[in-house]
């Protein structure tokens, strides 16, 4: 498994499983194991995924060691203060029944995210987390927070697909030495990515599906990809990328088919960041 060194000095595996939707713990459980045997040690949860103290019995119930283990979580939008990040944070850390955290992420840049920022510097300070980042921060976020923090992020996870590169954002992210980690890698089945007849080409070239063609393009622009799935087939499938490369041509091409299509929520939409402050 490749992995890419964070700002921090702590190395991340540049590819892992993320658990976003998954509502059924024997599923959930099923995509665990089979990801552990297929040779993931990344795991992708959130506080508003509902799921991890699923995933935490899951890796508790495997016989990988835990400093094998890299696991990410996100504090949700309704907790909008120091105390109420502080508080659950730990009640992450009691639901995956561990005592640190490698990763732990803003979810979205909603109302009081300076002192979210504030708590998780303690956090970081105590140890109890390894590397602390965003998600879904564009450009002015990311200035407005930098502002008053005292360690920066260390990265930065966005929409990111081949019709929605985040071309701008990547290379301001790679500027300041944050990482670019990519949800919905392959699209969430929106805008008919994986019917592109662009990646189709490719994919049959190098006799590999498109979803792993996407998922190699990913790798090569230095990005950390966390693709979802519950199916033990696609789950070996999405990590069989690395015994191949894209040429430069072929990237090119695919840099050319970006639509700059969102598929989910836009983070500068702020009627849509308010209206996740209810949800809990």
């Amino acid at each position: 498994m490749e992995q890419l060194k964070l700002n921090n000095g702590q190395m991340i595996p540049q590819l892992g499983l993320g658990v976003f939707k998954v509502q059924d713990p024997d599923d959930l459980k099923s995509a665990v194991a089979a990801a552990l045997k297929s040779g993931y040690r990344h795991f992708d949860t959130a506080t508003i995924y509902k799921n991890e103290a699923w995933l935490g019995e899951a890796l508790a119930e495997s016989d990988v060691k835990r400093e094998d283990l890299f696991i990410t979580s996100k504090v949700w939008n309704s907790n909008t203060t120091y105390d109420e990040t502080i508080a659950a944070f730990h009640e992450s850390l009691k639901l995956l029944q561990t005592d640190y955290l490698d990763l732990y992420l803003i979810h979205w840049p909603s109302e009081g995210y300076n002192e979210k920022w504030r708590a998780m510097e303690s956090l970081y300070n105590d140890g109890l987390i390894k590397s602390i980042g965003v998600s879904n921060f564009e450009k002015p976020h990311m200035e407005k927070l930098l502002t008053t923090a005292k360690i920066k992020p260390t990265v930065d996870q966005i929409e990111t697909h081949p019709y929605f590169q985040q071309k701008e954002l990547h290379e301001y992210l790679k500027s300041l030495d944050i990482a670019h980690e990519a949800w919905g890698p392959l699209g969430q089945g929106k805008g008919n990515v994986m019917e592109d007849p662009t990646l189709a080409k490719i994919a049959e070239a190098h006799d590999k599906s498109i979803a792993q063609v996407i998922l190699r393009w990913h790798l090569q622009r230095d990005i950390i990809v966390i693709p979802k799935s519950v199916h033990a087939e696609r789950i070996a499938q999405n990590i069989d990328v690395f015994d191949f490369t894209l040429t430069d041509e072929e990237m090119k091409l695919i840099a050319s088919i970006d639509k700059n299509q969102r598929g989910s929520g836009d983070p500068n939409d702020e009627e849509f960041l308010k209206g996740t402050l209810s949800r809990k």
